[in-house]
């Protein structure tokens, strides 16, 4: 099957793959990859394309580090798989957890591992019903999360998403999932007179006694919102996020699957407002995607109300501390440390940044271009002059996502906002080639 086409595999797929967000129309012009180095993908017709959003957001090593694939070679030769139920482990895990410790939030220094983002949110979600039970609060156990957040697509996980495509085909959502405002610098209408970032934070307060108090378990949020449309918050919102959590006996849980190791320029994504969460779930870049893994870190006084207690976290999960996997996430942390990730996505990040701004800014058509570190989107819009969207019938991010196709740049838009996540590891020649192609996509499709 090696030798056939990209559409020869096309039809092939058809036969038996359901994909994720299925949709066979959508599909039928698709692209196989068969092959990757750096920040290029290959198709299976020999066309090359400029990795736009590092897969899914996880890829920021790039393809072909040979590091990760001999940790994992290795560690697959002597031990490929053990249970890390209670009662076994293994040296790999213990290893990972010390070296997260190292590097995390400071009271951050107790971690349970996972296979992915959506998992690591589902594990929060019962970790914080098991601590407020221990602490004599069983009543709190609602989820407060954002408009435009991404969490994951389990039914619980889905039900803390805040994009409502998600949700039709599978509603109801589970009750106890509350959504606020996302503080959206561009599109969020704050009271007048009142800073927009302290008001966005303030509708975190609003839902809390909305709801009542003694019955919010935790509040989810991404340091950058990412499949949302990399929103960006104001410098003065994550602060009164955390007074706010502080005050009213909110966990505060950081969604840094996407935003940690490195990617906003910063190890992790809330340290660019000085500001510490309860707890933090991870994946995509702690492997690079070479091997699927994630999990959840806990503050310490949450882990030691769970070691003073005698009722067990029953939360069981088959492939939690897979050894292959936490041997390519020491080989990973090794790989971020050594190339200095957290610089060079700060600094190949303005570039980004600032060539998008000065080449699309002043297109009538382009609303806003803002990003963080190698997180950038431009924002399309009908008039520039008033933020009015175009139809969601007329498709112009897709339109302008296939003409960057064409032109060989990959990467997805949420509606007509077009988002950039490149690997970290992407040359600044790449970089600048995203920013023409995307130029010259719009200018296709808009003129």
């Amino acid at each position: 099957m090696t030798t056939l086409s990209n559409q020869d595999f096309i039809c092939h797929d058809a036969e038996h793959l359901i994909h994720p967000l299925h949709h066979q129309g959508m599909h039928s012009n698709g692209l196989v990859w068969v092959k990757g180095r750096g920040a290029i993908l290959e198709d299976a017709d020999g066309n090359e394309y400029l990795d736009g959003l590092a897969g899914l957001w996880n890829n920021t090593a790039g393809h072909g580090q040979q590091t990760l694939v001999d940790a994992a070679t290795q560690q697959m030769s002597t031990l490929p798989y053990a249970s890390g139920y209670t009662g076994s482990t293994n040296p790999r895990a213990i290893e990972l957890a010390e070296r997260l410790a190292e590097i995390m939030y400071p009271k951050i220094n107790h971690f349970f591992f996972t296979s992915g983002g959506g998992e690591s949110s589902d594990s929060n979600f019962k970790m914080a019903r098991y601590y407020w039970k221990l602490k004599g609060k069983p009543e709190k156990i609602k989820v407060i999360s954002r408009q435009w957040g991404y969490h994951g697509v389990t039914l619980a996980a889905m039900s803390a998403t805040g994009i409502s495509s998600y949700w039709p085909m599978f509603e109801p959502r589970m009750p106890g999932f509350v959504h606020i405002p996302s503080p959206y610098p561009y599109r969020y209408q704050a009271p007048s007179g009142e800073s927009q970032g302290i008001a966005a934070a303030n509708e975190l307060e609003k839902a809390i006694l909305r709801e009542g108090p003694d019955s919010v378990a935790m509040f989810l949020a991404e340091p950058v919102q990412g499949a949302g449309g990399v929103i960006v918050p104001q410098e003065d919102y994550f602060p009164r996020i955390r007074e706010i959590c502080d005050q009213y006996e909110v966990l505060f849980v950081a969604d840094e699957v996407i935003t940690g190791f490195g990617r906003t320029g910063t190890m992790f994504g809330l340290q660019h407002w000085n500001v510490e969460p309860d707890m933090i779930q991870f994946a995509k870049g702690i492997t690079s995607g070479y091997f699927p893994l994630g999990g959840i870190g806990i503050s310490d006084e949450i882990y030691q109300t769970m070691t003073e207690s005698e009722t067990a976290w029953m939360h069981a999960y088959t492939y939690s501390s897979h050894p292959v996997g936490c041997s390519v996430g020491l080989a990973m942390l090794d790989l971020i440390e050594k190339e200095d990730f957290t610089t060079q996505a700060r600094d190949k990040g303005a570039r980004l940044l600032t060539n998008l701004k000065d080449t699309l800014g002043d297109h009538p058509n382009v609303g806003d271009v803002r990003g963080l570190g190698m997180m950038c989107a431009v924002e399309i819009v009908k008039d520039q002059s008033t933020g009015e969207e175009f139809d969601a019938s007329e498709k112009i991010g897709p339109k302008v996502h296939q003409a960057g196709v064409q032109r060989g740049l990959f990467s997805r838009v949420r509606g007509d906002v077009y988002c950039l996540a490149p690997p970290i590891i992407t040359s600044e020649q790449q970089l600048d080639q995203i920013v023409d192609i995307l130029y010259d996509s719009i200018k296709e499709v808009l003129g």
